[in-house]
């Protein structure tokens, strides 16, 4: 499961660097062909804004594992300790179920738009959402291991600001 979970890790990292390399090439080929091949790139903006949005999603699980959500740590370092964990896991689980709605409403989206396609690009609805559900879901999994590491701990984290 470990091994599962690490290759999971491994392929969500490669897919956010390859979203983010696709997120400032399409731009920079839309000012290249407008500006000197005086050639427009159709729906160049349109796929900035997927590739966007992808990495957004995509890339949020890998924040949450290595810690880099906001966390309000200076509020919670003024906490004694048994309440600041009983917080921590409060936060861990208003995640997971926030998380688990969003998840759940971009499935339900998705299947109810099975037909539908975007404007410029005629990009497949379920491509286009796909991220959002794939996204919520690894963000699901991710803060449910930060609870039950919380949980098994019986001790709250200590601050931990990643500046990376």
């Amino acid at each position: 499961m470990t091994s599962l979970l690490a290759l999971v890790r491994k392929g969500v990292r490669a897919i956010s660097f390859v979203l983010l390399a696709l997120l400032v090439v399409t731009p920079l080929a839309q000012v290249v062909m407008r500006g000197i091949f005086n050639v427009p790139m159709s729906g160049a903006e349109e796929l900035a804004r997927y590739f966007l949005i992808s990495l957004s999603f995509v890339a949020a699980s890998y924040v949450t594992e290595q810690g880099g959500q906001i966390r309000m740590e200076e509020f919670q370092g003024l906490l004694p300790p048994r309440p600041r964990w009983i917080l921590q896991l409060v936060i861990e689980l208003a995640g997971i179920a926030m998380f688990g709605v969003m998840f759940a409403a971009g499935a339900i989206t998705i299947a109810d738009n099975l037909q539908n396609q975007t404007a410029t690009l005629e990009m497949p609805f379920w491509l286009f959402m796909g991220p959002l559900v794939v996204g919520t879901l690894l963000l699901v999994v991710e803060t449910l291991l930060m609870f039950v590491h919380t949980l098994r701990r019986r001790r709250p984290e200590e601050k931990q600001t990643v500046l990376t």
